[in-house]
């Protein structure tokens, strides 16, 4: 596992995640396929995380796609928490405690800091990559980057 935040790895760190998911999604054009292969390459690459996974756009709602974790919302509006924000936002979340954040909502009470990145292909929102960890503040602006770019490569190999 790779532990970017915390062992001071930066950007050299994702540079590796990039090839590694670059080779395990290029053989597969399948979206859901290889949304459940990034989720769980994630949950099992990066430290500190208790979720991993998706939230598809289905008519102006999130529903719940492939994911890597606890059992988790099925449905959540647009606008509605750090998912349904970058959603309705088409702006990346960071979120270093989510119970502070206004409207958030508690799938799993032992998530403390969520990252949530809008997946955006040819101007259609597809859906957010969501990240949840149990600690404070897990997800610096390296991270943020860093899973921006592995996001780009899933969306670019993938069928949507």
């Amino acid at each position: 596992m790779i532990d970017l935040k915390h062992a001071g790895q930066g950007l050299d760190g994702y540079g590796l995640l990039c090839a590694q998911l670059e080779s395990l999604l290029a053989d597969e054009r399948d979206f859901i396929a290889n949304a459940a292969q990034f989720s769980a390459f994630l949950f099992s690459q990066l430290d500190h995380l208790n979720w991993a996974g998706f939230y598809l756009n289905r008519n102006q709602e999130l529903v719940l796609g492939p994911f890597q974790g606890q059992i988790a919302c099925v449905r959540i509006p647009f606008g509605r928490g750090v998912c349904g924000t970058a959603a309705a936002t088409l702006q990346t979340q960071r979120v270093d405690d989510v119970h502070a954040f206004a409207g958030h909502i508690a799938c799993d009470s032992a998530s403390n800091s969520e990252l949530v990145v809008p997946l955006v292909k040819d101007g259609r929102l597809i859906g957010v990559l969501d990240l949840d960890s149990p600690e404070l503040a897990r997800f610096s602006e390296v991270d943020q980057a860093g899973i921006e770019q592995l996001a780009a490569i899933f969306l670019r190999l993938s069928d949507c």
